[in-house]
């Protein structure tokens, strides 16, 4: 099973969002968080947000970049956990149960999204406001090929003493 984790190639998170998502941590789409905006929630770092934000599980920060990554069921349970809490807490949800299965198919939808990329993978979302609602669509930047390979150096140190 694939998901994805938040990755920052320089700063800029850290001044485009409220509250960044940490390096490393897993993270969903998080458009529901969104479900009930109107253009004129739409500025500033809210609208950073919104336009192209993936959500954290851990900190429910926002990152730009994405990166899929295998995960294990024992990863899925606690990330369940955390956002089922995240439901209750935040959004009302009338119990953890409940809120479970909200966070199970909020986790499998992207990992659904992840499984069909390979690791290493970037992954970008871009959201629009319609009538219908929120839409989401995803970009993909293939891994490197040359990767850290490039600044491997290869061959023999030569020893001047045989």
């Amino acid at each position: 099973m694939k998901l994805a984790r938040a990755i920052h190639f320089d700063e800029s998170d850290t001044r485009v969002f409220h509250n960044p998502a940490r390096t490393g941590e897993w993270c969903i789409s998080g458009g529901f968080e969104f479900s009930n905006w109107s253009d004129g929630d739409l500025t500033g770092k809210a609208r950073q947000a919104f336009s192209n934000g993936w959500m954290g599980c851990e900190t429910f920060g926002r990152v730009t970049f994405v990166a899929v990554t295998q995960i294990e069921d024992t990863e899925i349970q606690a990330l369940t956990d955390l956002l089922a809490q995240h439901f209750v807490d935040i959004y009302g949800a009338p119990s953890l149960d409940a809120a479970r299965n909200v966070a199970r198919e909020e986790l499998s939808q992207m990992s659904d999204l992840c499984d069909e990329h390979d690791a290493n993978t970037l992954l970008t979302v871009a959201r629009e406001l319609t009538q219908a609602g929120v839409k989401e669509s995803y970009r993909m930047i293939e891994a490197q090929a040359a990767g850290l390979e490039q600044f491997a150096i290869h061959g023999e140190i030569d020893d001047p003493h045989h």
